[in-house]
Formats: C-alpha cells, sequence, structure tokens
C-alpha cells in the first residue's frame, strides 16, 4: 500500500501518534478493508437475491400450471338464416371523386423605389442664428474591469492532500536511488548498532523547492541530522497542482536507517 494512502497502517499510527486512540476516525481508518470486505459480500448478496427471486417464482409457478388440467367447453354455432333471392340486391356505392389540391397564384407585386432627394447643406447666413454652448458635459462613467492576473484564493495555503502530488525528477524509485547514494550512517549510531526509520516532512512550493524540512520522529544517534541534510539538498521537485494551479503541498518522507 502506497504511503500516500490515507489508510496506510504506518501513516496512520504515525498521524495518531501521541493523540486519543479512542477517537472514532483512529477505529474508521484501522479497520477500513476488513468493514469494506464484509459491505462487498453483503452487496453481492442482495443482487444475487435481487436476480435469482424473480427467477425461482416463475420456474415453480410454471410447474404449478402445468400440474393443472385445462377445461374447454364445447362451443355450438347456430346455421345462418336462408338467403331470400327475390329481394335484388342493392345498388353499388360509387365512391367520390378523389379532392384535388389547387393553389392559388397571386401574382407579385412591383414594388417602385422611390427617388431619394439629398438635402443641400445649410448656408452660412442659416449657421448665424446657431448658438453654441460653452458648457462641459460628463460622459457616462466607465465600468472598472477585473485584473488582468487575480488574486490566487490558494496564495499561501499549504495542502496535504491534492489532484497532483509533487513529485520527485524521476519518480519515487529516482527519489530512493537518490538517499540511497547521498546518505552516510552516522558514526555514533552505527558503534551504538542504532538502526530505524526517521520521518522526516517539509514543503515543496509552488516552484518545486524543499522548504520547512523539520524532522516528525527520529531515532536518535545522528540519523536525525543526517536524514534532514539529505532532504534538504534534494533537487526541485514538480510542484503538486490543485484546479489546475500549481500549489504548496506538506510532504512526509520516511527515511530507514539499516545496519549491514
Amino acid at each position: 500500500m502506497s504511503w500516500d494512502n490515507a489508510i496506510n497502517p504506518e501513516r496512520v499510527d504515525m498521524v495518531f501518534a501521541n493523540r486519543n486512540k479512542e477517537y472514532g476516525a483512529y477505529e474508521i481508518r484501522k479497520k477500513y478493508e476488513t468493514r469494506m470486505v464484509r459491505a462487498l459480500l453483503i452487496a453481492l448478496a442482495c443482487i444475487v437475491l435481487a436476480v435469482g427471486g424473480p427467477l425461482l417464482a416463475n420456474y415453480l409457478s410454471n410447474i404449478a400450471a402445468n400440474k393443472k388440467n385445462v377445461m374447454s367447453e364445447e362451443v355450438t354455432l347456430a346455421e345462418p338464416p336462408p338467403i331470400d333471392k327475390t329481394i335484388p340486391p342493392p345498388p353499388p356505392v360509387i365512391p367520390p371523386p378523389p379532392v384535388v389540391q389547387t393553389i392559388k397564384f397571386t401574382p407579385p407585386k412591383v414594388v417602385k423605389a422611390e427617388e431619394v432627394q439629398d438635402e443641400p447643406p445649410p448656408t452660412q447666413e442659416e449657421m448665424k442664428d446657431v448658438q453654441i454652448s460653452t458648457e462641459t458635459h460628463e460622459g457616462e462613467k466607465t465600468v472598472d474591469l477585473p485584473p488582468e492576473n487575480p488574486v490566487d484564493p490558494n496564495e499561501g495555503k499549504v495542502f496535504t492532500i491534492v489532484e497532483e502530488m509533487p513529485l520527485f525528477p524521476g519518480g519515487e524509485n529516482k527519489m530512493l536511488e537518490y538517499i540511497a547514494k547521498n546518505i552516510k550512517y552516522p558514526p555514533v549510531a552505527r558503534e551504538n548498532g542504532i538502526q530505524g526509520r526517521v520521518y522526516v516532512t517539509f514543503v515543496v512550493d509552488k516552484e518545486g523547492k524543499i522548504k520547512d524540512a523539520k524532522v516528525l520522529r527520529g531515532i536518535g544517534g545522528g540519523c536525525d541530522e543526517e536524514a534532514l541534510r539529505v532532504v534538504k539538498t534534494m533537487p526541485e521537485w514538480k510542484p503538486g497542482r490543485q484546479n489546475g494551479r500549481s500549489v504548496q503541498v506538506q510532504y512526509n518522507l520516511p527515511v530507514n536507517f539499516v545496519l549491514k
């Protein structure tokens, strides 16, 4: 199960470390898989009953119907009365002629174009009586347009889970190779036989840079400082994205120290 999965047992224990595990959220995540299997079995049983029940009932009803005797009644048809040949037959019915639809043709109207008379421009004498205003009138107020680059509502917000999680260059396997290549086992931890897993938390910003790195849970012996050093020297990641925008995402990374 991937570390990014919310029901990962190690992740659940880390999230609820030093917390009240009697709280409902811990039990829900811990027993999530068992409840999902039980719900799937119940759903399959309901589907089998819903599909097979009508078929079984129909089969039983057909068996019961075949066992009953079908009673038939004999019907005697009465003979028709004799035809009197002395009565002349009725005259044949002649259908009316079919109605032919006709369309009345209306001749088009001739539209005559009216001559447009151009009005001559006003003369100099007519322009003398025209008064020119010296007052300045304000025009209509313009509406303020929104800025070209609106403010990002997620500015400064740090997410824990987004649509596209941050990614080390080359993927998770390349990240493990980078840690194994650059990690140096502290001499104090080697001499005292200290080994285990150090959890480091950090933030991948919108440019993919590592910041605010700190040890979430350590094992001592210099291992905490070494894990923190390697994380801070990582190259830039592919930043996480939410709603099509790059956002800051908090990432938790376990670093294993094993003596060989």
